[in-house]
């Protein structure tokens, strides 16, 4: 038993997203922007028909996921695994103040490496904790569609975890624009489990120009 189908859509824009700050795991709720951004992606999403509907519990992606739940008449389930990789001291704060404050860390984040000493979650364990909700929330359906409403790290960490690779490693996937999707489907008796076959997908549209990010 199995989904046939996950899609990873992440959520709409935030007043944070819309000042250049870093989110992390802050609560932020949707902005005006956003909610717009979700009501229209969901009207396309009902078309393939989900069976199950998850979200991080964090309330930018269960609102996001409940414009769709809505439309589709069923529930959204929440789970912790899927919020966004955890940025510690950094959470609220843009590039700029974060490159004033704590050069060195900066530039080896930037770099691609770890910043250590301020609190941020690895990229890796991002990655296990998401990819470990997806397989769990998709062996529990007989076939069909998943949808997992995350955010921009947590999906592309997720899907290189999902994929086989060393989500600490390996940075070969970029985020996602608000509210848009990545799309996996399943790769019986094969390695790896899932292929991704459409990523960062969305709709076309001035509400829909904000680019990949990992706020």
């Amino acid at each position: 038993m199995s989904a046939s189908t996950v899609l990873l859509w992440r959520h709409g824009q935030t007043d944070y997203n819309a000042g250049g700050k870093l989110q992390g795991q802050v609560d932020i709720a949707l902005n005006e922007i956003g909610r717009a951004q979700a009501a229209a992606a969901a009207e396309v999403l009902m078309r393939v028909q989900p069976v199950r509907i998850v979200s991080s519990d964090l309330s930018r992606a269960h609102a996001t996921a409940q414009s769709l739940a809505e439309r589709v008449g069923i529930d959204v389930h929440l789970d912790e695994r899927l919020r966004e990789r955890g940025f510690g001291e950094w959470e609220g704060l843009t590039h700029p103040e974060i490159a004033e404050r704590w050069p060195e860390q900066f530039q080896v984040w930037t770099g691609g490496g770890h910043p250590d000493g301020v609190g941020a979650e690895t990229r890796g364990g991002t990655g296990q904790r998401l990819a470990a909700a997806v397989r769990e929330q998709a062996a529990a359906m007989d076939g069909g569609v998943l949808v997992v409403t995350s955010h921009g790290a947590a999906i592309s960490s997720g899907i290189t975890s999902l994929l086989g690779l060393d989500a600490e490693d390996w940075r070969g996937i970029t985020g996602l624009g608000n509210c848009h999707w990545s799309v996996l489907r399943e790769n019986p008796g094969s390695e790896p489990d899932w292929r991704l076959t459409a990523h960062n997908v969305g709709l076309e549209g001035p509400d829909f120009t904000h680019g990949p990010s990992i706020r």
